[in-house]
This record gives structure tokens, sequence and C-alpha cells, in this order.
């Protein structure tokens, strides 16, 4: 379990109340972008589907930029008309949102996805962790997913959390036919893993305390 208590964002299980927010970051995210009722059946009804949501929890931890207020304007006043924009203020905004599919014992990452405003601030590499604890409190053996081939940067993460490459999707992504690596991770539940996982998890956890 990971503590969120001195960290500047938490990870907690997607609602349907907080589609809204997530469709915003996924419009802007993907040029194929899932439907609100895709990820409204995803969190109601199909029961293969974890989904997750990160949020600002701890504010004085975070800067708040002017490209991040209209973002943040627009979340609150779906909330609370009258909010201001202020450190405070910036509690429970939704930054970003991933999920996986529990296939038997294996789980399969369907979406990562940061508001392209509080990128490179170790919120997806926060998720990752969320759903690899998750995905090993469910019994689950190793975790597989499809990363686009210009993505260097989503490989980079994942082969830092053991993902390899194991094969290729030709043509996968509709939007422009390009191929999709697909990663697959090895045991997770073994203690060499679980050992390495610690480790990442120490030093994310220290740069974000920072």
């Amino acid at each position: 379990m990971i503590d969120y208590s001195r960290l500047p964002y938490r990870v907690e299980s997607m609602t349907p109340q907080d589609i809204s927010a997530i469709m915003e970051i996924e419009n802007i995210s993907f040029s194929a972008p899932w439907s609100a009722r895709a990820y409204d059946y995803e969190v109601r009804y199909n029961e293969m589907a974890h989904y997750y949501i990160a949020r600002v929890q701890n504010q004085s931890k975070v800067t708040v930029t002017q490209e991040q207020i209209p973002l943040l304007r627009r979340w609150l006043g779906q909330r609370n008309r009258s909010a201001g924009i202020n450190v405070a203020a910036t509690d429970l905004v939704v930054v970003g949102y991933a999920g996986f599919w529990l296939m038997v014992d294996e789980a399969h990452i369907s979406t990562v996805a940061t508001h392209p405003q509080w990128r490179q601030r170790g919120i997806g590499e926060l998720m990752l962790i969320a759903m690899i604890d998750a995905v090993t409190a469910i019994g689950a053996r190793w975790m597989t997913l499809e990363v686009r081939v210009s993505n260097a940067g989503a490989q980079a993460l994942y082969q830092k959390y053991g993902f390899d490459v194991a094969g290729t999707r030709h043509h996968y992504y509709s939007d422009n036919n390009e191929d999709a690596l697909i990663m697959t991770t090895p045991l997770v539940t073994t203690m060499e893993y679980q050992m390495k996982l610690d480790g990442l998890k120490g030093a994310l956890f220290s740069r974000l305390s920072r």
C-alpha cells in the first residue's frame, strides 16, 4: 500500500463523477479518444476493469502555474461556481487517470494519461506504481500493454518498471496506422521484482516529497 500522506498527489479508484474531468484530459491527449459513455460503462459495468484517477491533494507541495489556472477554474467551477483560484482550491483536482483489465492472471493496461499541463511531475509514474500494487493485491502475475512505437518517453518509463518488448502489432492505431509495441513484465509476484519495485517507489516518493 502507498502512504500518500506526504505526497502532493494521491491515486484512488475512478467513479462516474470523475468522468467529466477525465474527458477533458482524454480529448486533448489522444487523437482517437474514448467517449464518456465508454468510460461510464467501464466504471459501472465491466467487472474486469480497474480504473484510477490522480488528484492533487497536498497543496503545500504543488506549484500552480499561470497556464494551469484555466484548467483549475473550469474543474472547480463544475463543483462550486463561487470557488476562487488559490493554492488551497487546487485540492481534489483530477490531473491524470489510468486503468487496466484483469484477464485471469494477466493485467492489461488499457490507458494512462496525465493532463499536458501537469506532465513531468511524476504523476504517470505514481499511477503506474499504484496499478502494479493493485495488480499484485488481486493476484495477477504479470502485466502487459501496447504503446506507440514513436512514444519513446512512455517506453522508457515502462522499461524502468521491468516491461520488455514482446512483439509488435502492425498498424494498430487507427488514426495513423502506427505500429504498437507489445510490452510485458516478468512475474510481478517474485521477491526480486517486489524488491526492485520498492527501490523505485522510494526514489519517486523522495522526489515528490521535496
